[in-house]
């Protein structure tokens, strides 16, 4: 590396990632960390913090992992741990930035967490009617509350440089609107996070800032590896049903690295132009194609791209 401005880009930015434990959050506190920027990851679950703050999944990955990762990388990685359904501890966040930064330049609303609620295929299609009430209040808790919450407490440090806030979500606003998703919960959770980034960026505009809607395509988390029993390093063998797990199905040959969508926005957050996408809806692969930037295995996969997003 010759030129830190030219390969490290986010040197010197300060970025949010809030619910960076693992996916798609992880992957962006990883691809924010490839160009340089401070990424400070957030999430409930920590190897080293307050053991009464738990996560909806039992699962080992932490925060402070993710904060590594983002160091290995060339970023400066800081694990913070907040519950962002609880408004008190995402207020303390905001002091604690405020006080070490003094801003934030590029803000992702990653949380989410209710990807064991939203149950397994047998159970979609439930109507609201027989839908577990309790359950479905919890889905839109953590996928909607958390992002205003954070909204909240956050947003005042990242309009006092013209930042970036992402809106992680699934699926298109296009797609969303045109097609039911698993249960009256999770469509009202997906629509509504990429509706939070179009109203956000009319209210950010007069400011200078800037809010998109992101959507990963099928994404390799760490859960879904596990599902077909296989690891990053060997997830094609997934397609070939040799790993002892049902065989995936033929679309996740087109799958994608939690990677590829930090890349994206990484790189949105690195266009000067950025505010030309205010209040838009997007796709990871959408970004990888306007970048020019690719998977961690060279590809620039697309499974939105039969979608009709």
């Amino acid at each position: 590396m010759t030129s830190s401005s030219t390969n490290r880009p986010l040197c010197g930015r300060v970025a949010v990632v809030a619910g960076a434990t693992r996916g798609a959050g992880r992957g962006i506190a990883a691809g924010l960390g490839e160009l340089g920027a401070t990424v400070v990851c957030t999430g409930r679950s920590s190897r080293d913090g307050d053991a009464s703050i738990t996560s909806d999944y039992v699962r080992g990955e932490c925060i402070e992992e993710a904060a590594e990762l983002v160091d290995e990388l060339g970023g400066t990685g800081v694990a913070v741990q907040v519950d962002h359904l609880d408004s008190e501890q995402v207020r303390r966040l905001a002091d604690r930035i405020r006080s070490d930064y003094g801003r934030i330049d590029i803000l992702v609303n990653d949380i989410w967490g209710a990807e064991l609620l939203k149950g397994p295929p047998s159970t979609w299609n439930t109507p609201v009617w027989k839908h577990d009430l309790e359950v479905g209040l919890r889905i839109l808790r953590l996928a909607v509350d958390t992002h205003l919450i954070t909204s909240h407490h956050l947003l005042p440090l990242l309009i006092e440089k013209s930042g970036l806030l992402v809106e992680v979500t699934d699926g298109t606003a296009k797609f969303n609107s045109e097609n039911y998703r698993i249960s009256v919960y999770y469509d009202l959770a997906k629509v509504a996070v990429n509706r939070l980034a179009f109203s956000q960026g009319h209210e950010l505009a007069r400011y200078g800032a800037t809010a998109v809607a992101v959507t990963p395509g099928w994404l390799r988390s760490e859960m879904m590896l596990e599902n077909f029993g296989v690891t990053e390093s060997n997830w094609r063998e997934a397609l070939d049903g040799v790993t002892g797990y049902p065989a995936a199905p033929a679309g996740f040959a087109g799958s994608e690295s939690p990677r590829y969508v930090g890349r994206g926005i990484a790189a949105l957050a690195a266009d000067p132009e950025r505010a030309q996408w205010n209040q838009r809806s997007v796709t990871a692969a959408e970004l990888a194609r306007e970048f020019g930037i690719t998977d961690i295995d060279g590809t620039q996969p697309d499974s939105w791209g039969s979608a009709d997003c």
